[in-house]
């Protein structure tokens, strides 16, 4: 396993990350969520990304009996907030940052998180309030940076326009052969403004794994076949020419002696702002064959007929 620096900060985090959103407390059952877990510190992930809205606090109250008597200095923690809790907690308010923090820390079982994300921008609370409180949170020692997902590039420049207060270190934004769009703005700025990227979905939700054949129904063991996972699941990434697309892929993969879930990712790892990209777990093995993309380096013509293969197909997904 490689690291890379996230941004301006101090943590090293690992290539790739371990991510609970629809897993851990929601559709993988106990044992095999632990055994994930027991299997990324195995194979050199030290990057654990949750949100206070996966399983509304399932997930983070899983974390926090897996992890308890791991020394917490071994791995990076991330968790974050925005996304309703109940009809009243929700958004980016003073009242609601502090909260949820403590709330996060309480179920995580720890007295700090390495990193504390807008899981989304807030349009109903200014945006100053929001900053100030983060601020706060980090002057606390109960977060050590800030970050943000998915927001715009004017959202980020008015952050940064804002006078004492903390900067964002990261920025988790959606990321994979089929989904390119922040390479148009996102990526620069903050490349600019020395803001890592945490990428999420790097296997287009499953896709670019390659299980999902055109025509064919989706494995019975498979995401999109799960009641508990197969939320959110895009139906423009089944589009039978996109999955044909990704089969096209199998020989290029092949031919580097890498899997499809690998090229994906070494794909993404291609860039130097990305400093992560967190893959979902169901099993063991996955979390080995990913990690195994860690490092590797696909060469300019490989590249060329990645984009030759699947750009007609990315460009639909995006439209859609």
């Amino acid at each position: 396993m490689r690291y890379r620096q996230l941004g301006f900060s101090e943590l090293e985090v690992s290539e790739i990350a371990l991510g609970s959103w629809l897993t851990f407390g929601v559709g993988v059952d106990r044992e095999r969520a632990q055994a994930c877990i027991r299997r990324a510190f195995e194979v050199g992930i030290n990057f654990i990304d949750t949100a206070n809205v996966y399983g509304r606090g399932a997930a983070e109250s899983f974390l926090g009996e897996a992890l308890a008597g791991v020394d917490r200095g071994s791995y990076i923690l991330a968790t974050k907030l925005f996304f309703p809790m109940s009809d009243e907690d929700r958004g980016l308010s003073a009242a609601q940052i502090h909260k949820q923090i403590d709330a996060s820390l309480k179920r995580l079982r720890t007295d700090h998180v390495d990193l504390y994300q807008c899981h989304r921008y807030d349009a109903s609370t200014p945006l100053e309030e929001t900053m100030k409180a983060l601020t706060k949170v980090v002057e606390q020692g109960k977060a050590r940076y800030i970050g943000f997902s998915e927001w715009t590039t004017d959202q980020i420049r008015a952050s940064i326009g804002i006078p004492d207060v903390a900067r964002f270190t990261s920025s988790q934004p959606q990321y994979s052969m089929l989904w390119r769009k922040p390479e148009a703005d996102v990526f620069p700025l903050c490349s600019e403004l020395d803001i890592g990227q945490i990428v999420w979905s790097p296997l287009a939700q499953g896709v670019l794994s390659g299980k999902y054949l055109p025509g064919h129904p989706p494995p019975s063991d498979s995401r999109a076949a799960s009641p508990e996972m197969n939320t959110f699941f895009r139906p423009a990434l089944r589009n039978t020419h996109v999955l044909t697309a990704v089969q096209r892929l199998k020989p290029i993969a092949q031919r580097l002696s890498l899997t499809l879930p690998q090229l994906a990712l070494a794909w993404v790892l291609r860039l130097p702002v990305v400093s992560s990209a967190i893959i979902g777990a169901s099993r063991p093995d996955q979390v080995t064959e990913n990690a195994m993309a860690s490092g590797v380096t696909l060469p300019p013509d490989v590249l060329t007929e990645i984009d030759a293969v699947l750009a007609p197909a990315a460009r639909e997904v995006e439209q859609v």
